[in-house]
């Protein structure tokens, strides 16, 4: 209770000051609202490269990765951060530009009304979708009638939702409550890393940069899911003492990638010299996945992006029973996934050294999410949009 009127009275607020700063008139300014960063950066990148006369707002969540300077011309704020001030020009500019670009879902949508020239296009930051979300998310269910009314208004504000497959169209229309008009196959801009040699190269000497060692280990990555109940132990399910045993002695490498929500302390580098190397942060996930060998994740968006590269991926789904009741599944995920499903580190174990590793199932697993992303997705939005 105490959540939705602090909510609404943020809302409320909102509401008023982007009502004032409407009666303004609209300008040649695309504002960027993003919570995860990437296929803004490759949108905005894009606009510079075409030399796109259109000003450029960033109102950044703390959690953005977009690399952007403020320089008069190009405006950088924090959004939705404790700086008031800037929270109020956050609202003008939402309130005055032609052009609205998201990449998560925002709740202030459901509390204003764009001008009728005004384009708000959707980018969602996941290729592709285990766990069902939005307006088909099980766990809304528990929520205020007032909050799922509020979700809905969010959703009726996204002229279009970029999608990088017809299946994700579907899901967008069921999750966002959209009509097929509102779909953009345009494919996922951040994608178009996975076509660029040179980004490639980049990206896998920045990892090495700083472990030099891992030239010639066989990589692999842990990457698992946002667990709401690991928020603050940390814990680890797979047994790294078993993996260590097993595989230090056989030039292997476990990068460990941990949600930034989990507050974990862990001195696993010394405890598992040479073999285990947490990595959070300071990497960008495309400078892992292109430096990995073999993945090791569960439900998480990372495979439909990591198939692009070919290599096999290995299902660690120890809580699948569980995780289904809870949130919810598009698909049977045993037989949808593009490799082993296990449940168990002696079970990894097995599958690391099996020499199947299913890939001509993640060659149709990236053809049936990834589509319409082909390489060239950030300069089809642009065009999309400004031409």
């Amino acid at each position: 209770m105490a959540k939705e009127f602090a909510i609404g009275i943020y809302l409320f607020c909102f509401k008023i000051l982007f009502s004032i700063f409407k009666l303004s008139p609209l300008y040649d300014k695309t504002t960027f609202v993003t919570s995860f960063g990437d296929n803004c950066q490759y949108i905005a990148d894009e606009m510079d490269k075409q030399d796109i006369s259109v000003q450029k707002v960033f109102l950044m969540k703390s959690s953005s990765s977009i690399q952007v300077k403020d320089d008069g011309e190009t405006i950088v704020l924090p959004f939705e951060s404790k700086n008031i001030i800037a929270m109020i020009r956050s609202i003008y500019h939402l309130a005055t530009s032609k052009w609205i670009i998201i990449d998560n879902y925002f709740g202030f949508l459901s509390a204003i009304a764009f001008k009728k020239q005004v384009t708000c296009v959707q980018v969602w930051h996941a290729a592709g979708a285990v766990k069902q979300f939005g307006a088909k998310d099980p766990s809304i269910q528990n929520r205020s009638a007032g909050a799922r009314k509020r979700f809905l208004e969010v959703y009726k504000k996204f002229d279009y939702v970029t999608a990088g497959s017809e299946i994700m169209a579907g899901i967008y229309q069921e999750s966002f409550q959209l009509p097929a008009s509102h779909i953009l196959r345009t494919g996922i801009p951040r994608t178009d890393f996975f076509f660029n040699d040179e980004s490639k190269r980049i990206a896998r000497n920045a990892l090495l940069a700083k472990y030099p060692e891992l030239e010639h280990k066989k990589i692999m990555l842990y990457a698992p899911t946002f667990r709401n109940d690991g928020l603050n132990n940390g814990e680890i399910a797979l047994d790294l003492e078993l993996l260590y045993k097993e595989l230090q002695g056989e030039n292997y490498a476990l990068l460990l990638k941990l949600h930034p929500a989990v507050k974990a302390e862990h001195d696993l580098q010394d405890k598992f010299p040479g073999f285990i190397y947490p990595v959070n942060s300071e990497f960008h996930v495309n400078q892992l996945l292109i430096s990995t060998d073999l993945l090791i994740t569960d439900y998480s968006s990372i495979p439909f992006e990591f198939s692009f590269l070919g290599r096999p991926m290995i299902f660690f789904a120890y809580d699948l029973e569980k995780y289904v009741q809870e949130r919810g599944f598009w698909e049977d995920y045993s037989s949808s996934m593009p490799g082993p499903v296990v449940s168990t580190t002696e079970e990894i174990l097995r599958e690391i050294r099996t020499a199947d590793h299913s890939l001509m199932k993640i060659a149709s697993f990236n053809q049936k999410w990834n589509e319409y992303s082909t390489g060239n997705s950030s300069r089809d939005l642009v065009d999309f949009l400004f031409k």
